[in-house]
């Protein structure tokens, strides 16, 4: 044993299997020599009954000074309970973002991450989430420890995809596909309500105690309040009845006009199934539906239309694809290049099922007969013990239906709502009246 100076760290000679020289002066304060002739510092301590020995640093990056300075603070930390070897084990295993985000995704394809309604996510969803984990979380966030994220983190992650930090054009799985990532509010709000779940997740994993998006300011949703007015209405008329000539988009309008009287989803309408088609209850009772299972009353116009189709088509799908039994594709490009260079360039199917919606609040429906009838969470009908709707939403149905068709098909209405119009009010009445003698 001798003191460690500087000098004698530089001439002590390695031996063959490698040696440690200790401070003469500080207990636990030693020198290891490695026989390729690499030195580094060390600390020996007891803790819980055991020896344990800790590597501060390689000889060159530490001098004998602060190398000693380094161990009595070790040693305080022991002396106070700590484990400083321990520690440094903890930290060299604790998760990293990209490997709880790894865990979360694993779990999510497994169907043991729950989404809307307790139910495992939806493959679209799935898809969705890992884009957002892959694209935006793991790139600004992916070698950072679960444990040491904070608020202000996650603060300025957001901040970073608002301004387009992760902006990035890459290539898909898909043939010439490519995948164009912008970022932006949007994208941020969804990337953090998503995040938020993930470090749900890990604290129910025991991985972190608090979630640190709690409490975090969200900028609002911008809400997408676009709906056709009646002469919008005609030109889509227009435009559908023209593309249902083309052999290239006939099918595609047809999924349009549907979308247009009844105020489904586009999922729902381009992957329907004539199983989920009930004419003679004037509904469609959708197997998975955002909202689960759910039956959606349509009205008459849309009973003609499917009875017809029914008599054409075989297969499983009410619209069918190329392939030999699966749904048609291609949908989102072609409603695109419909609309485009047209006075309707920025309708989407969202603003078609939201026109919907509005036609039947003009019409003076109530909001939950509205919720009824596009399958909205606070409204819509999930039972699937439902055999026969109640008359009032299948009325409902007919009338919206049956305005909106009348609409595509280039009518002009002149009308106020039927709660303020003391016409349409009196003749229901002498027709309630009429009916009653009889």
């Amino acid at each position: 044993m001798t003191k460690l100076t500087k000098r004698f760290v530089e001439t002590v000679e390695p031996q063959s299997k490698g040696h440690v020289v200790w401070d003469d002066e500080f207990p636990g304060f030693g020198l290891r020599v490695y026989s390729s002739g690499k030195r580094s510092y060390i600390v020996q301590y007891r803790s819980r009954g055991r020896s344990r020995r800790y590597t501060i640093g390689l000889h060159g990056v530490w001098t004998p000074e602060t190398a000693r300075r380094e161990a009595k603070a070790l040693l305080g930390q022991v002396a106070h309970g700590g484990d400083p070897a321990e520690e440094r084990e903890e930290d060299r295993k604790a998760l990293t973002i990209k490997q709880l985000c790894e865990q979360y995704i694993a779990d999510m394809e497994a169907g043991l991450i729950l989404g809307k309604g307790g139910r495992p996510k939806k493959d679209t969803t799935i898809a969705t989430d890992v884009g957002r984990i892959r694209r935006h979380i793991i790139p600004l966030l992916g070698t950072r420890r679960v444990r040491d994220i904070t608020k202000p983190d996650m603060n300025n992650l957001m901040k970073d995809i608002i301004a387009g930090k992760t902006r990035v054009t890459m290539k898909t799985e898909k043939l010439r596909g490519k995948a164009i990532v912008r970022g932006g509010r949007g994208t941020a709000i969804r990337t953090m309500g998503l995040l938020g779940g993930i470090f749900s997740y890990a604290v129910e994993a025991g991985v972190i105690e608090h979630n640190p998006t709690h409490g975090l300011r969200k900028p609002k949703y911008q809400v997408r309040d676009r709906r056709l007015s009646e002469a919008e209405y005609r030109v889509l008329g227009g435009i559908l009845k023209e593309a249902q000539e083309s052999d290239r988009y006939r099918i595609h309008a047809e999924i349009l006009r549907l979308i247009a009287v009844t105020g489904c989803r586009r999922g729902e309408i381009v992957n329907l199934k004539w199983s989920e088609v009930d004419l003679d209850g004037s509904c469609l009772r959708l197997i998975d539906s955002k909202e689960g299972s759910s039956v959606r009353p349509v009205g008459l116009p849309v009973v003609e239309y499917l009875e017809e189709e029914r008599r054409q088509r075989t297969g499983t799908y009410v619209f069918p694809g190329q392939g030999i039994d699966n749904a048609v594709g291609n949908f989102p490009q072609s409603w695109k290049k419909l609309f485009k260079d047209t006075p309707l360039w920025d309708v989407t199917p969202h603003v078609l099922r939201h026109s919907f919606a509005s036609i039947a609040n003009d019409l003076g429906f109530t909001e939950i007969t509205i919720a009824a009838l596009i399958g909205h969470a606070k409204g819509s009908v999930t039972s699937k013990y439902v055999h026969t709707l109640d008359s009032t939403l299948i009325m409902a149905a007919d009338t919206v239906s049956g305005y909106v068709k009348a609409l595509l098909e280039g009518a002009e209405f002149r009308r106020n709502t039927y709660t303020l119009d003391r016409q349409s009010r009196q003749s229901a009445i002498e027709l309630m009246l009429v009916d009653a003698a009889r």
